[in-house]
């Protein structure tokens, strides 16, 4: 459905490419259970920031372009599973990169881009006329909550439902969003989809050649956090 105030449209309808299966075949297995549940270090809520990790899926506009798949990684974060804590995301925009491959793998992009190519994707998406992360080093996600929805997921976990303030280039959206959570060595495994349009952060989406290469607007935004669970 589509948020009234926001311009973000929002899903839960989870392809091949977002399911367990994709997420195993990028990271070849959990990536928490390579590293244990050694979680003293941090406090309840706060985010594993080695392991979390938002993965963007852009499309392109003809048969000219390429599909891209972005990982992207974020400098801090913590939320509370409570629906009534407020906790926020913060984004390290400088370092997303294109066409990695947990990138391509966890949306079953199967073309892999030469590294000339891909190094220019890089410098497009990173530079002034897209996400100019030199003025915009970070994005945020603020007022966080998760709250439980009192039913299970595609995946059979509990389903909840996020809500929080996006701000992207200094422009800020509220949106929604459902989720799951799993128990998983230790940690709380939240894992979520939505997808928001880039016209709606001021931002014009990449074409060239007169339209005949180009990416859509919308973008398909998946979060897969790790955090120490909460008390």
């Amino acid at each position: 459905m589509r948020c009234v105030t926001a311009g973000l449209m929002v899903v839960w309808a989870l392809p091949f490419f977002l399911s367990p299966l994709g997420l195993q075949a990028a990271f070849g297995q959990d990536p928490i259970s390579a590293k244990g549940s050694e979680t003293q270090s941090l406090q309840p809520g706060e985010l594993n920031i080695e392991f979390s990790r938002v993965y963007i899926f852009v499309d392109r506009t003809t048969s000219l372009g390429h599909t891209h798949g972005i990982e992207g990684k974020l400098k801090s974060g913590r939320l509370v599973v409570d629906g009534k804590s407020h906790g926020e995301l913060i984004f390290d925009m400088r370092a997303f990169e294109a066409d990695t491959d947990a990138g391509r793998k966890v949306f079953s992009i199967d073309k892999e881009l030469d590294a000339g190519t891909k190094k220019k994707v890089n410098e497009n998406m990173l530079g002034p006329e897209i996400l100019n992360v030199k003025e915009y080093p970070i994005a945020k996600l603020e007022n966080v909550t998760l709250s439980p929805t009192g039913k299970t997921s595609r995946r059979k976990l509990p389903e909840f439902s996020l809500e929080g303030d996006f701000t992207l280039h200094k422009t800020s959206h509220r949106i929604q969003a459902l989720c799951d959570l799993e128990q998983k060595d230790g940690w709380h495994h939240v894992r979520g989809t939505f997808k928001i349009l880039q016209t709606d952060y001021g931002i014009k989406p990449y074409s060239k050649m007169l339209g005949a290469v180009g990416i859509k607007d919308e973008l398909v935004i998946y979060g897969d956090l790790w955090l120490v669970p909460s008390p």
